[in-house]
């Protein structure tokens, strides 16, 4: 079952997350994300992350995170995986958050190189705490990376939501524009990012990331030892 669209645009690879009206991330989910950057990669293409109308995604897959402690942990695991490999990608990620992006959903973007929103009641942030999860290590090391020290605690620890505009100055977002034109600032962005030597930026991102990298990795094994309360 495809649970994301890719579509080609001028070498610019757009993954359309598809799957259901929240855009769960499951296990199946990851692996087809890994699928659609391999192709990327090969290509050497910029590549642009999106949603729905209204919806970027609402996180990780409920059902699979309650199955038992060990699919909820093999689901974090994999997704902070993910997290990893974007921040690492050797092209540029341009994440375009099309309405609510909520805890994996953030995560998401706060692992893009560049990151679009648009206007809208729409809420974005870390909400682990709020519905009675502590926040996984590797989750923290990601936010730490994005977040500004002031919107820290706030995001991480007190699962405080935040408008689109709000969420420029909390780190979750680079800019907002109107909905209308979304698609059409990202495919600007990337025509720009296009431009790179993207030898080049590779090389700086690992220097750039080096430190965030080596957290994450360290966090990621560290994760697999804990028991996650859902």
């Amino acid at each position: 079952m495809q649970l994301i669209n890719v579509t080609i645009e001028d070498n610019v690879h757009i993954i359309s997350l598809n799957n259901g009206k929240v855009n769960a991330i499951s296990p199946e989910v990851i692996a087809q994300i890994h699928a659609a950057l391999d192709d990327a990669e090969q290509q050497a293409a910029v590549v642009v992350i999106t949603g729905q109308a209204g919806i970027f995604s609402g996180g990780y897959d409920l059902k699979t995170m309650k199955q038992s402690s060990d699919s909820a942990i093999a689901l974090v695991t994999a997704g902070s995986g993910l997290a990893y490999r974007m921040l690492a990608f050797p092209t540029p990620i341009i994440g375009v958050c099309t309405g609510h992006a909520i805890a994996k959903g953030a995560f998401l973007l706060l692992s893009c190189d560049y990151r679009i929103g648009c206007t809208g009641d729409f809420k974005i942030g870390l909400n682990e705490v709020a519905i009675g999860m502590t926040m996984h290590q590797a989750g923290i090391e990601i936010a730490r990376n994005r977040i500004p020290q002031n919107y820290l605690s706030r995001a991480v620890i007190n699962a405080e939501l935040f408008a689109p505009e709000s969420a420029v100055l909390a780190g979750f977002l680079d800019q907002v524009v109107q909905a209308d034109v979304l698609m059409s600032t990202a495919m600007s962005v990337a025509k720009h990012m296009q431009t790179l030597n993207m030898k080049a930026h590779h090389g700086t991102k690992l220097k750039e990331r080096q430190t965030i990298l080596a957290s994450l990795s360290d966090a990621i094994e560290l994760d697999k030892q804990i028991t996650l309360n859902i």
